[in-house]
């Protein structure tokens, strides 16, 4: 009995302590901090009012505005550039573009991103992230003669991506061809080659000067280049038949790519960065989608971008990733119509005000070419909110990484803030004192107080800006000064009646040019 007795309690005790290392273990698990997934949703060309939660006309975007009604809706967030190659280049590497001369580049262009600095990719992928990058590019490939029939290096994934799906500049550019990881995807036919040239017409491809009953959509002379798919593009290419896109599939092949890699990514923490080509030109939305909007293929293409968006977001909630993915949504640059087609952006514009309240659009000085429609969401984590914090996304890369706490390395980001507070609450009210912006010239926000800094004597102010593509580009000879709590449209000169505070904003802009780290 008395041995019964001590087997017995022998048992109480294994079975305690088995109780209490299993709850230790649970504890240990359950404070284990996860790092929650990251998708940013890049949208091409959007401007402040194209979007129903910012007051759009003539178009709905629900899967988007769901976005803004149960994250926060930020007001003062902002793009560094107003063109799309340097908005990129800021937002993957945390530096202003001007400092590596970062501007809209050719279709045959090499990697403008230096290998040897740490990326926000690369920065994500020490701190155990997967990394994608699904969609448009324009950053730049290979070293500078590309060879499109072989390996395509370096690229995304020579500069922290784990996998990359590219339209390798953008849409009105040639190739017209996807890029997967290295290689063209479909370039099957070794006697049928793709050959690249941004220097002149060769080939037996048509072009849009000598073959424009070929043409679908009319297109000025810089848009004339060779037809593919009925467009014709930028520069000339000949060959890789198989390969060539067709523009109405960009949604469900773009869409099918960035979910194939969530759900291959999904065991890990990963970051997609889903880069759209809509509503950049040419606007050729899906069939599906034409007529839903009352404004033409412009903003058929809004719907297509909503749709998108909202099958990235089901795929998530689907896997069961909403509660643990922080969502960012926000565009490039500002607002264009006419962009070189004729697609009645202009004539079906309707009462519909892409840039909202504000003044210009893409390529432009004033605030509509870089204040973006800018949303974060994160279920269960995020409250809903509207926020005015001033932000902008070259931030995203300190904020990311105080988020995960990964060090960031020596000399990186070096014009990166960090704003993680204002990413996820609305209440947080503290962002940039200064804000940078870019578009041929710099300005800077402080407040509500914003400066243009004037055109140097010897440099021309480019003109196409508003004499071809319709938007008040704001570069002048002379300094401006708004006050946009006053004068949100940048109406109202002030140059002249506050030169102590154009001195001051001045002073700060220098100091930023002159920022080495």
């Amino acid at each position: 009995m008395r041995h019964k007795t001590k087997l017995f309690f022998l048992g109480v005790c294994a079975m305690l302590f088995s109780c209490n290392s299993n709850e230790t273990k649970a504890k240990k698990i359950k404070e284990k901090p996860s790092k929650p997934n990251i998708v940013v949703f890049y949208v091409d060309d959007l401007g402040y009012g194209d979007l129903g939660s910012y007051g759009a006309v003539g178009v709905e975007t629900p899967n988007v505005d769901r976005l803004a009604h149960e994250g926060i809706k930020f007001t003062d967030a902002h793009s560094s550039s107003a063109t799309c190659t340097s908005s990129r280049y800021s937002l993957l590497t945390g530096n202003y573009a001007f400092r590596n001369n970062a501007a809209v580049l050719k279709g045959d262009a090499p990697l403008i991103i230096d290998k040897n600095i740490e990326t926000l990719p690369d920065m994500l992928k020490k701190g155990g992230y997967k990394t994608g990058v699904v969609g448009k590019w324009h950053l730049g490939l290979g070293d500078g003669n590309v060879d499109w029939n072989k390996e395509i290096k370096p690229g995304p994934l020579e500069i922290g991506f784990d996998y990359s799906f590219l339209i390798p500049s953008t849409g009105d550019r040639v190739p017209s061809v996807y890029v997967e990881n290295h290689k063209v995807v479909n370039n099957s036919d070794e006697n049928d080659p793709i050959k690249v040239s941004y220097v002149s017409k060769f080939g037996d491809m048509p072009d849009g000067i000598n073959n424009p009953e070929l043409l679908r959509q009319k297109a000025d002379v810089q848009h004339s280049g060779t037809i593919v798919n009925g467009i014709s593009r930028i520069g000339f290419m000949d060959g890789g038949t198989p390969a060539l896109w067709t523009d109405e599939d960009f949604p469900d092949v773009l869409t099918d790519k960035a979910i194939s890699f969530i759900e291959g990514a999904k065991s890990d923490p990963f970051f997609l960065f889903f880069s759209f080509h809509d509503i950049h030109v040419p606007r050729l939305p899906n069939k599906k989608f034409q007529g839903k909007s009352t404004m033409g293929p412009r903003g058929d293409a809004i719907v297509q971008m909503d749709w998108m968006t909202g099958e990235i977001m089901n795929a998530l909630e689907k896997l069961n990733l909403l509660e643990n993915t922080l969502v960012i949504f926000t565009s490039d640059n500002g607002p264009v119509l006419n962009d070189g087609y004729e697609d009645l952006a202009e004539e079906k514009l309707g009462n519909h005000k892409p840039s909202g309240i504000y003044r210009g659009g893409k390529y432009s000085a004033y605030e509509a070419g870089t204040r973006m429609p800018t949303l974060a969401f994160w279920k269960g984590k995020i409250m809903p909110g509207i926020s005015n914090a001033l932000w902008s996304q070259v931030d995203l890369y300190a904020s990311l990484a105080d988020l995960i706490k990964q060090p960031i390395t020596d000399n990186a980001a070096i014009d990166s803030q960090n704003i993680l507070p204002v990413l996820l609450s609305s209440q947080e009210k503290e962002g940039r004192e200064y804000l940078l912006e870019e578009s041929y010239t710099l300005s800077l926000r402080k407040g509500n107080w914003k400066y243009i800094d004037p055109f140097p004597e010897e440099k021309t102010i480019p003109d196409f800006i508003e004499k071809v593509k319709n938007i008040e580009g704001g570069h002048m000879y002379s300094p401006q000064l708004y006050n946009l709590e006053e004068d949100p449209s940048e109406k109202n000169n002030l140059a002249t009646q506050y030169p102590e505070k154009v001195a001051e904003l001045k002073s700060e802009l220098e100091k930023i040019k002159n920022k080495k780290s």
